[in-house]
Protein backbone atom coordinates (compact mmCIF):
# COMPACT_ATOMS: atom_id res chain seq x y z
CA UNK A 1 0.00 0.00 0.00
CA UNK A 2 1.84 3.53 -0.82
CA UNK A 3 1.45 5.46 1.92
CA UNK A 4 -0.82 8.84 1.55
CA UNK A 5 1.20 12.05 -0.79
CA UNK A 6 1.69 14.21 2.28
CA UNK A 7 3.26 11.71 4.73
CA UNK A 8 6.63 11.21 4.29
CA UNK A 9 8.43 7.99 3.66
CA UNK A 10 11.46 7.85 6.08
CA UNK A 11 14.03 4.94 5.96
CA UNK A 12 16.12 4.40 9.09
CA UNK A 13 18.93 1.79 8.52
CA UNK A 14 19.64 0.04 12.07
CA UNK A 15 16.86 0.95 13.90
CA UNK A 16 15.37 -2.06 16.07
CA UNK A 17 17.10 -0.09 19.22
CA UNK A 18 18.81 2.94 20.36
CA UNK A 19 19.26 5.68 18.55
CA UNK A 20 17.26 4.57 15.56
CA UNK A 21 14.87 2.72 17.21
CA UNK A 22 13.88 6.29 18.95
CA UNK A 23 14.22 8.10 16.07
CA UNK A 24 11.43 6.36 14.50
CA UNK A 25 9.19 6.70 17.62
CA UNK A 26 10.10 10.69 17.16
CA UNK A 27 9.63 10.59 13.46
CA UNK A 28 6.68 8.75 13.57
CA UNK A 29 4.94 10.76 16.58
CA UNK A 30 5.35 13.96 13.65
CA UNK A 31 3.91 12.22 11.27
CA UNK A 32 6.62 10.23 9.05
CA UNK A 33 6.13 6.57 8.07
CA UNK A 34 9.16 5.33 9.47
CA UNK A 35 10.76 2.32 8.08
CA UNK A 36 12.63 0.26 10.37
CA UNK A 37 15.42 -1.67 9.05
CA UNK A 38 17.28 -4.74 10.60
CA UNK A 39 19.61 -7.04 9.67
CA UNK A 40 18.32 -9.84 12.16
CA UNK A 41 16.41 -8.81 14.96
CA UNK A 42 13.01 -9.17 13.16
CA UNK A 43 11.33 -9.45 16.78
CA UNK A 44 12.74 -6.67 18.11
CA UNK A 45 12.34 -4.53 14.94
CA UNK A 46 9.07 -5.96 14.47
CA UNK A 47 7.66 -5.23 18.42
CA UNK A 48 9.08 -0.92 17.75
CA UNK A 49 7.01 -1.08 14.80
CA UNK A 50 3.94 -2.66 16.57
CA UNK A 51 4.41 0.22 19.72
CA UNK A 52 4.58 3.01 16.79
CA UNK A 53 1.20 1.61 15.47
CA UNK A 54 -0.51 1.56 18.82
CA UNK A 55 0.55 5.15 19.17
CA UNK A 56 -1.16 6.17 16.42
CA UNK A 57 1.70 6.21 14.43
CA UNK A 58 2.76 4.27 11.07
CA UNK A 59 5.53 2.21 10.67
CA UNK A 60 6.83 -0.93 8.74
CA UNK A 61 10.17 -3.15 8.94
CA UNK A 62 12.55 -4.00 6.38
CA UNK A 63 15.07 -6.85 6.94
CA UNK A 64 18.24 -6.37 5.31
CA UNK A 65 22.19 -6.34 5.89
CA UNK A 66 23.25 -3.43 3.93
CA UNK A 67 27.16 -4.09 4.40
CA UNK A 68 25.44 -7.19 1.48
CA UNK A 69 25.22 -5.32 -2.00
CA UNK A 70 22.24 -8.05 -2.80
CA UNK A 71 20.47 -7.25 -0.05
CA UNK A 72 21.09 -3.58 0.00
CA UNK A 73 19.75 -3.92 -3.31
CA UNK A 74 16.57 -5.64 -2.44
CA UNK A 75 15.77 -3.55 0.20
CA UNK A 76 15.27 -0.41 -1.94
CA UNK A 77 13.61 -2.28 -4.62
CA UNK A 78 10.95 -3.19 -1.52
CA UNK A 79 10.33 0.42 -0.63
CA UNK A 80 10.07 1.77 -4.31
CA UNK A 81 8.05 -0.91 -4.81
CA UNK A 82 5.45 -0.12 -2.42
CA UNK A 83 6.24 3.51 -1.36
CA UNK A 84 7.06 4.92 -4.58
CA UNK A 85 9.48 6.75 -3.50
CA UNK A 86 11.82 7.66 -0.34
CA UNK A 87 11.81 11.07 1.19
CA UNK A 88 14.18 10.50 4.15
CA UNK A 89 17.98 8.75 4.53
CA UNK A 90 19.09 7.80 7.77
CA UNK A 91 22.26 6.77 8.00
CA UNK A 92 22.52 5.11 11.26
CA UNK A 93 23.82 1.59 10.93
CA UNK A 94 27.58 0.80 11.80
CA UNK A 95 29.63 -1.26 13.13
CA UNK A 96 33.08 -2.55 13.74
CA UNK A 97 33.64 -3.99 17.57
CA UNK A 98 31.67 -7.04 16.49
CA UNK A 99 33.78 -9.97 17.76
CA UNK A 100 35.15 -12.49 15.12
CA UNK A 101 34.64 -9.58 12.29
CA UNK A 102 36.48 -10.15 9.17
CA UNK A 103 39.64 -7.64 9.61
CA UNK A 104 37.48 -5.20 6.38
CA UNK A 105 34.40 -5.51 8.09
CA UNK A 106 34.28 -1.82 9.43
CA UNK A 107 35.21 -0.17 6.05
CA UNK A 108 32.48 -2.12 4.54
CA UNK A 109 29.71 -1.50 6.90
CA UNK A 110 30.80 2.49 7.61
CA UNK A 111 31.97 3.52 4.33
CA UNK A 112 31.41 1.21 1.01
CA UNK A 113 28.04 0.27 2.57
CA UNK A 114 26.97 3.81 2.85
CA UNK A 115 27.63 5.23 -0.27
CA UNK A 116 26.54 1.93 -1.88
CA UNK A 117 22.84 2.39 -0.25
CA UNK A 118 23.00 6.43 -1.18
CA UNK A 119 23.67 5.78 -4.71
CA UNK A 120 20.59 2.94 -4.97
CA UNK A 121 18.08 5.42 -3.22
CA UNK A 122 18.99 8.66 -4.86
CA UNK A 123 17.22 7.97 -8.15
CA UNK A 124 13.70 7.22 -6.11
CA UNK A 125 14.40 10.52 -3.78
CA UNK A 126 12.58 13.30 -4.96
CA UNK A 127 13.83 16.89 -4.63
CA UNK A 128 13.76 18.07 -1.65
CA UNK A 129 14.75 14.61 -0.27
CA UNK A 130 17.31 14.62 2.70
CA UNK A 131 19.78 12.08 3.77
CA UNK A 132 21.17 12.42 7.42
CA UNK A 133 24.56 10.60 8.06
CA UNK A 134 24.37 9.93 12.12
CA UNK A 135 28.25 9.95 12.90
CA UNK A 136 30.44 10.21 16.55
CA UNK A 137 32.75 12.97 17.12
CA UNK A 138 35.48 10.25 17.59
CA UNK A 139 35.24 9.59 14.22
CA UNK A 140 34.24 12.90 12.88
CA UNK A 141 37.33 14.18 14.30
CA UNK A 142 39.10 11.83 13.66
CA UNK A 143 42.64 12.74 12.76
CA UNK A 144 42.65 15.54 15.07
CA UNK A 145 41.37 14.60 18.83
CA UNK A 146 42.85 11.03 19.94
CA UNK A 147 40.76 7.97 19.51
CA UNK A 148 40.92 4.78 22.07
CA UNK A 149 42.47 1.81 20.11
CA UNK A 150 39.55 -0.02 20.75
CA UNK A 151 37.58 2.59 18.47
CA UNK A 152 40.04 2.99 16.27
CA UNK A 153 38.66 0.58 13.29
CA UNK A 154 34.90 2.50 13.68
CA UNK A 155 36.65 6.16 13.75
CA UNK A 156 38.68 5.58 10.76
CA UNK A 157 35.88 3.92 8.61
CA UNK A 158 33.15 6.20 9.91
CA UNK A 159 35.07 9.19 9.18
CA UNK A 160 36.11 7.74 5.32
CA UNK A 161 32.14 7.29 5.01
CA UNK A 162 31.87 10.82 5.64
CA UNK A 163 34.11 11.59 3.27
CA UNK A 164 33.08 9.54 0.79
CA UNK A 165 29.26 10.86 1.45
CA UNK A 166 30.63 14.59 1.45
CA UNK A 167 32.13 13.94 -2.15
CA UNK A 168 28.73 12.90 -3.13
CA UNK A 169 27.15 16.40 -2.95
CA UNK A 170 27.28 17.77 -5.85
CA UNK A 171 25.56 14.72 -7.39
CA UNK A 172 22.79 14.76 -4.71
CA UNK A 173 22.68 18.52 -5.37
CA UNK A 174 21.83 18.11 -8.69
CA UNK A 175 19.31 16.14 -7.86
CA UNK A 176 17.82 18.31 -5.29
CA UNK A 177 18.42 16.31 -2.40
CA UNK A 178 20.78 17.48 0.88
CA UNK A 179 23.31 15.83 2.93
CA UNK A 180 22.72 16.62 6.90
CA UNK A 181 25.40 14.92 9.67
CA UNK A 182 24.47 14.87 12.80
CA UNK A 183 27.63 13.91 15.42
CA UNK A 184 27.66 13.23 18.44
CA UNK A 185 30.03 12.30 21.53
CA UNK A 186 29.75 9.04 23.16
CA UNK A 187 25.87 8.52 23.39
CA UNK A 188 24.85 6.75 26.99
CA UNK A 189 23.14 3.70 26.52
CA UNK A 190 24.31 2.86 23.11
CA UNK A 191 25.32 -0.86 22.04
CA UNK A 192 28.82 0.57 21.19
CA UNK A 193 29.43 2.44 24.24
CA UNK A 194 28.37 -0.67 25.93
CA UNK A 195 30.64 -2.98 24.09
CA UNK A 196 33.90 -0.28 24.40
CA UNK A 197 32.73 0.04 27.90
CA UNK A 198 33.68 -3.52 28.62
CA UNK A 199 36.71 -3.26 26.88
CA UNK A 200 38.24 0.11 28.22
CA UNK A 201 36.28 1.46 30.83
CA UNK A 202 38.60 4.02 31.28
CA UNK A 203 38.48 5.63 28.02
CA UNK A 204 34.51 5.77 28.76
CA UNK A 205 35.11 6.97 32.23
CA UNK A 206 37.10 9.60 31.03
CA UNK A 207 34.46 11.08 28.37
CA UNK A 208 31.90 11.07 31.19
CA UNK A 209 34.65 13.28 33.26
CA UNK A 210 34.49 16.14 31.05
CA UNK A 211 30.69 16.47 30.39
CA UNK A 212 27.69 14.34 30.91
CA UNK A 213 27.45 11.95 27.73
CA UNK A 214 24.34 12.56 25.85
CA UNK A 215 21.30 10.38 26.11
CA UNK A 216 20.21 8.38 23.53
CA UNK A 217 16.76 10.82 23.61
CA UNK A 218 18.77 13.68 23.27
CA UNK A 219 20.92 12.46 20.09
CA UNK A 220 17.97 10.89 18.37
CA UNK A 221 16.00 14.24 18.34
CA UNK A 222 19.19 15.65 17.03
CA UNK A 223 18.50 13.40 14.10
CA UNK A 224 14.86 13.59 13.52
CA UNK A 225 15.67 17.73 13.46
CA UNK A 226 18.15 17.00 10.63
CA UNK A 227 15.46 15.37 8.84
CA UNK A 228 13.54 19.27 8.35
CA UNK A 229 16.13 21.85 9.42
CA UNK A 230 16.73 24.39 6.67
CA UNK A 231 20.35 24.07 6.18
CA UNK A 232 22.57 24.04 3.01
CA UNK A 233 23.86 20.50 2.16
CA UNK A 234 27.40 19.51 4.10
CA UNK A 235 26.18 21.33 7.27
CA UNK A 236 26.74 18.85 10.88
CA UNK A 237 24.90 19.41 13.90
CA UNK A 238 27.23 18.75 17.20
CA UNK A 239 25.66 16.76 20.45
CA UNK A 240 27.36 16.78 23.67
CA UNK A 241 31.37 16.96 24.16
CA UNK A 242 32.48 20.14 24.39
CA UNK A 243 36.11 19.89 24.52
CA UNK A 244 35.57 19.03 20.95
CA UNK A 245 33.90 22.28 19.78
CA UNK A 246 36.57 24.58 22.00
CA UNK A 247 39.74 23.55 20.91
CA UNK A 248 39.60 22.55 17.53
CA UNK A 249 37.23 24.40 14.48
CA UNK A 250 34.47 23.00 13.03
CA UNK A 251 34.89 20.29 10.31
CA UNK A 252 32.35 20.28 7.61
Amino acid sequence: MVEPAGQRIVLITGASRGIGAETARILAGRGDHVIINYREKAKRANAIADEIIAAGGSASTAGADISDADSARALIDGITQQFGRLDVLILNASGGLERNAAADYAMSINRDAQTRLVRLALPHMPSGARIVFVTSHQAHFHGRKPVPSEYEPIAASKRAGEDALRAMIPTLTTHGVTLHTVSGDMIDGTIIVQLLERRNPDAVAARRDTAPLPTITEFATAVAEATTSPTESGHTTYIGGPDYLTTEPALS
